[in-house]
C-alpha cells in the first residue's frame, strides 16, 4: 500500500522508486500483485502520467485511510493509549462551517493537541472517497446509502431582509410581492430560483429573480445585511442578525416553515478510525447545541 500511494502522489513507477530505494521494476512488480489480487486495474497505464481508475480511486482512499490508522496505532501505543492523533479531514457548507463548525475546531484540538483538523468548505456535494474527506456535514437529504450518518438537528429557512432596503423598496406582504423585489440566491448546481410559499391555501414553488447570485450562503447573508435584498436563509445561519436588528424576518405567514436536515456523513462500520468516532462525539452534542438555541 505505501508504494502504491507513493506511486500516485509522485505520479509515476521510478519516482517512487527513487523515494522508496527500490528499483522501478520492483514497483511496478508490487503494484501489479495488488491489482493481481483484488482482480481489477487500478491505475491506467496509458497517459504519461499515473491516473486512478475508478476502482484505484477507491483503492487509494481506502488505502490511506488504513495506513493512517495504523500510524495512529502506533503513536497510541507508544503513549499507552491514552493520547488521541492524526487527521480528520473535514468537508461542510459555507455557512455550517463558519457559524457551527470552526467555532468547536479550538477547543476540540486544545483537548486532543495530538490532532490535526483539514477543513475545507464547500456548497457542493462532494465524494467521500474521491475528495479526501472522513466526515461530510451536509444540509439536507441524504442519497448515498453506503456511509454511516448521524443526525445533529434541523435548519428552519427564514426569508430576511435588512431594515434599510425594506426602507428602500418597502417590506412585502403577500407572494406576489416578491415580483418587485430583489431576491438573492445561488448559483451551485443543485440550487433552483424557487422558495417554498404558501398562498391561497396551498403550497406553491414561488420563481424569484435578483440582481445577484454566489457559491455560498455566507456571502448571500452579508449582501442581504448589506441592503442588497431579500434572502433566504438557515435560521442558524441568520440568528445573528436576526438578534442584533441587521436583519428582519419577511413574509413569515407565507413561508412554508420547510426543514432540512443536518447530519454528518462517514464511512461507518466496525473499521471506523478512532480519530472520527473521537470528532463526532466531541462535537455533535455541542452542534446540537447551538441548532436548538433558537
Amino acid at each position: 500500500m505505501q508504494v502504491f500511494l507513493a506511486a500516485i502522489e509522485l505520479g509515476s513507477f521510478s519516482a517512487a522508486a527513487r523515494r522508496l530505494m527500490m528499483t522501478p521494476s520492483t514497483v511496478s512488480k508490487l503494484v501489479a500483485r495488488i491489482e493481481d489480487r483484488v482482480g481489477v486495474r487500478l491505475i491506467d497505464r496509458s497517459t504519461r502520467r499515473l491516473s486512478l481508475t475508478a476502482e484505484g480511486q477507491l483503492y487509494h482512499e481506502r488505502a490511506r485511510s488504513i495506513l493512517e490508522d495504523l500510524d495512529e496505532l502506533d503513536r497510541n501505543v507508544a503513549s499507552g493509549g491514552t493520547t488521541a492523533s492524526g487527521t480528520v479531514r473535514l468537508n461542510a457548507s459555507v455557512a455550517f462551517g463558519t457559524i457551527v463548525l470552526e467555532p468547536l475546531i479550538p477547543p476540540f484540538l486544545l483537548e486532543h493537541p495530538r490532532m490535526q483538523v483539514d477543513l475545507s468548505l464547500s456548497e457542493e456535494t462532494i465524494d467521500l472517497y474521491g475528495d479526501a474527506a472522513d466526515i461530510v456535514f451536509r444540509v439536507g437529504g441524504l442519497t448515498d446509502s453506503n456511509l454511516a450518518s448521524r443526525g445533529i438537528g434541523t435548519a428552519r429557512r427564514r426569508i430576511v431582509a435588512a431594515p434599510a432596503y425594506l426602507a428602500r423598496m418597502g417590506t412585502p406582504e403577500a407572494v406576489d410581492d416578491l415580483d418587485r423585489h430583489n431576491c438573492l440566491g445561488f448559483n451551485f448546481q443543485r440550487s433552483r430560483p424557487v422558495w417554498p410559499m404558501k398562498t391561497g391555501g396551498r403550497v406553491i414553488d414561488r420563481t424569484v429573480t435578483g440582481s445577484f447570485i454566489a457559491n455560498n450562503g455566507e456571502t448571500v447573508r452579508r449582501m442581504a445585511v448589506a441592503g442588497v435584498g431579500l434572502a433566504r436563509l438557515g435560521d442558524y445561519h441568520a440568528r445573528a442578525d436576526l438578534e442584533a436588528g441587521r436583519l428582519v424576518e419577511v413574509l413569515a405567514h407565507a413561508d412554508v416553515g420547510d426543514e432540512e436536515q443536518i447530519s454528518a456523513l462517514f464511512v461507518g462500520g466496525s473499521g471506523t478510525s478512532a480519530r472520527i468516532r473521537i470528532f463526532l462525539d466531541f462535537v455533535i452534542p455541542r452542534m446540537r447545541q447551538v441548532l436548538n438555541s433558537r
